[in-house]
């Protein structure tokens, strides 16, 4: 924090929180549980109370529930809600963001509006072309699954599995097209992603691959070799990028995604201003790279140290081991750690199966696990790649040893 905020009281120091998605929201509650004491306003551009969005490509969507608003008193925390608000832009000389509804003063400010997804070229205001982002979003698929169409899925990442497995579930026939050679490309090495390829078959979805998108038209999805795939609706899943562009101008330094250049301690380049959650990247001492991650998780647990940093006087440093999940075509698939760097792949279990795990280990050490189906290898592999404890490559491949138990 500046000099000038450091000299005032809590009571007196005012932080805004821009974002009310789950890192948003979870930074405006850790300030308070750390025992802030002034105030604190939290800016949404969504109308809707503030709300959890793992439940939207899953309960949500198949009608299972009418929402996933966060249980939060918000008025007991003294937190302002300003729902409904879109910020347009940023002076920090003035310590004052704009709005559509005008000007918000700051002592403190938190960058926290997540992540857009990335719109299929040329699709733009087509009829029967969706996203799955927003509260709105799966209000408007609802219909769609719950009569049935024939629906084309555009990407097989993690959300086009997700909701290619609610679709299915719903009745729907599901066709997903995937530009790539195999679903979740940029994420999992080839041969950890290839047995994922035949769990769309056995839900009764077709995957095509190398199949990229030439148009969309009335009732039908245009490849790029000339066929056509029969579409009543289509659901656009290609990924998605930090929802900064309001930032342009402002002096915050941006990355080649267009991220915010957080620092170790999630500040930004400008004084006062802190970034977390999908919209930010942050430097791994862990990892030694720069992260970039956009999952629940991150969004969680960041929040914790922006507060603790906002309130205390002495830097707290943000390394976590990334961590998500994801539920599909009936199984639970679960990612820790980062394997970018890893010289070794163990494999535990057979991944034909309908459980297995990947290890990936740098230098005899746990950097990353996959874990389909075995959640305790997940708990007990957090746990060692935290520790950075040197594991025998014997023994962890065997399915039947407890992780913990294939140490070196």
């Amino acid at each position: 924090m500046s000099e000038q905020t450091q000299a005032r009281g809590d009571s007196a120091r005012r932080v805004v929180v821009v974002g009310a998605g789950m890192a948003g929201v979870q930074t405006a509650v850790a300030l308070r549980e750390q025992g802030f004491t002034g105030s604190v306003t939290l800016i949404g551009a969504e109308p809707h109370q503030p709300y959890d969005r793992p439940p939207l490509s899953k309960a949500v969507l198949l009608g299972k529930a009418e929402g996933s608003a966060f249980d939060i008193d918000f008025k007991a925390l003294e937190i302002e809600l300003r729902l409904g608000r879109e910020v347009v832009g940023l002076r920090p000389e003035d310590h004052e963001l704009d709005t559509v509804e005008g000007p918000v003063r700051y002592d403190v400010l938190v960058l926290a509006t997540g992540a857009e997804p990335i719109r299929l070229p040329g699709a733009e205001g087509v009829p029967g072309v969706h996203l799955l982002r927003t509260l709105d979003d799966a209000e408007r698929l609802r219909p769609v699954l719950a009569q049935q169409h024939d629906i084309v899925v555009v990407g097989a990442g993690w959300i086009g599995a997700e909701f290619a497995t609610a679709a299915r579930e719903a009745g729907c026939a599901v066709t997903v097209v995937e530009a790539a050679d195999r679903p979740l490309a940029g994420a999992l090495p080839a041969e950890v992603a290839a047995p994922m390829t035949g769990w769309y078959a056995d839900s009764g979805a077709e995957l095509r691959t190398h199949a990229r998108v030439e148009r969309i038209e009335p009732g039908a999805v245009v490849l790029d070799d000339g066929s056509r795939v029969p579409a009543d609706a289509v659901v656009v899943g290609i990924g998605a990028r930090p929802a900064t562009a309001w930032l342009t101008g402002s002096g915050i330094a941006l990355g080649i995604h267009g991220e915010v250049l957080a620092d170790e301690h999630l500040r930004t380049s400008v004084p006062d201003v802190y970034a977390v959650g999908d919209c930010a990247s942050f430097p791994s001492g862990r990892y030694e790279e720069r992260l970039l991650v956009h999952h629940w998780d991150n969004a969680l647990q960041g929040p914790r140290t922006v507060a603790a940093n906002i309130i205390g006087e002495t830097p707290v440093a943000y390394d976590p081991v990334p961590y998500f999940w994801s539920e599909q075509f009936g199984r639970f698939v679960q990612y820790v750690g980062h394997h970018a760097s890893a010289d070794t792949t163990v494999w535990r279990g057979d991944p034909q199966g309908a459980a297995w795990t990947v290890c990936w280990l740098r230098s005899g050490r746990l950097v990353a696990l996959l874990a389909v189906g075995r959640p305790r290898d997940l708990a007990q592999g957090r746990r060692l790649i935290e520790s950075g404890t040197l594991m025998d490559r014997t023994l962890l491949a065997d399915p039947s040893l407890p992780l913990k138990e294939a140490t070196a």
